[in-house]
């Protein structure tokens, strides 16, 4: 049986992956040991730590309730492996992916896990190299945490519009706001978590899936949202990494306002019709971001994702107010009234250079405050 050690509720954690890249031509390198050695020499205490491949750095923050003293800690984890990196000529960069990077010029970090992880899925190991922010959130039981990762699905149209920045893949517009997630959805166990009543039932379709011999553990599962009973939370993996980590801040602001909100309405139950638009209300939020389509299976209606985003601001108004993120909310209300996005921003940056190297240079320049 899985044991969910519950958590204080609203408390929050963000993990950031980042691109480490040269300073020549600003493509991805095998960065992640020398920046690691050279971090590890000052004692900080932060989570810092390599990913799947050796171009990727995580940041993982600690658990906060206040969004602000994120930022701080954010911040000073920046100052140190900023530092880091001028040492050894390298850049950091924000975005879901890197532009022109090839995936078969990648290698997979020498751990067991990764190491299996290339054993079982071949080249869509390689495949995965892009970039992603975790957003966790703290919950008081396994029943609340599968009730709030049902009650939030609805709301992963949002997170991918707000911090779409992967509009380039392999070298190419991809045409799509985010176009990361499309790798994701080549591993089987990728999508969305079933629809369980409660961590009971969680359990058991886990033991089945075990005893199965498909997962082993929680991180056989590739899902949009899912609960994370080792830490008390849920956790939401749809976002890109964005450029500016005062975004990446505010997106967990508005990640810890929504639950807030859907703690405190009894009322609202999860229903199993939120599967039937999900696939396409989030194929919407990765092609066209906050022109998108949105649909609710509930009343049938449509709108913008736009609309939709703004609308849901409003209603957590009071609530915002309440918990301290009334400025987080207003810095994501105001990306989206002036159609600001990562990924607009990114391909405007291409349009004045023609230069994908000179777009990661700048992206690299934002993310490091340079």
């Amino acid at each position: 049986m899985l044991e969910f050690n519950n958590s204080t509720p609203l408390t929050m954690g963000v993990e950031l992956e980042l691109q480490i890249v040269n300073r020549r031509d600003y493509n991805l390198t095998r960065g992640s040991d020398d920046l690691l050695q050279i971090i590890n020499k000052t004692e900080h205490g932060y989570d810092i730590k390599p990913e799947i491949t050796e171009s990727m750095l995580e940041i993982a923050t600690s658990v906060h309730l206040d969004h602000h003293e994120m930022l701080t800690e954010l911040t000073a984890m920046r100052t140190l492996i900023v530092a880091a990196a001028d040492k050894l000529n390298l850049g950091l960069a924000g975005g879901g992916a890197h532009p022109f990077q090839h995936w078969e010029d990648q290698r997979i970090y020498p751990t067991d896990r990764y190491r299996l992880v290339s054993e079982l899925y071949g080249y869509l190991a390689k495949q995965f190299t892009v970039y992603g922010q975790h957003i966790h959130i703290g919950c008081p039981s396994g029943d609340e945490a599968i009730r709030l990762a049902h009650l939030l699905a609805r709301t992963m149209p949002h997170f991918i519009t707000l911090s779409a920045s992967s509009p380039f893949y392999q070298g190419v517009d991809t045409t799509f706001q985010s176009s990361r997630l499309t790798s994701i959805n080549a591993f089987p166990l990728s999508g969305t978590m079933p629809f369980v009543s409660g961590w009971d039932e969680f359990n058991a379709y886990f033991n089945k899936m075990s005893n199965l011999g498909i997962v082993a553990s929680m991180k056989d599962f590739y899902w949009d949202i899912r609960p994370k009973p080792e830490y008390g939370t849920v956790e939401i993996r749809v976002c890109d990494t964005p450029l500016a980590i005062e975004t990446a801040v505010a997106l967990g602001a508005y990640a810890q306002t929504l639950s807030k909100y859907f703690f405190a309405q009894r009322d609202l139950h999860p229903t199993a019709d939120t599967a039937l638009t999900y696939s396409y209300n989030r194929f919407q939020a990765c092609r066209f971001g906050l022109n998108g389509a949105l649909i609710n299976p509930l009343t049938g209606t449509q709108s913008s994702i736009k609309d939709d985003i703004l609308q849901t601001f409003e209603m957590l108004k009071d609530v915002a107010e309440e918990m301290g993120t009334d400025d987080a909310i207003e810095l994501l209300r105001h990306r989206v009234l002036s159609s600001e996005s990562d990924a607009d921003w990114l391909r405007a940056c291409y349009e004045k250079s023609g230069s994908l190297s000179d777009v990661v240079r700048q992206q690299s320049a934002v993310w490091m405050a340079k």
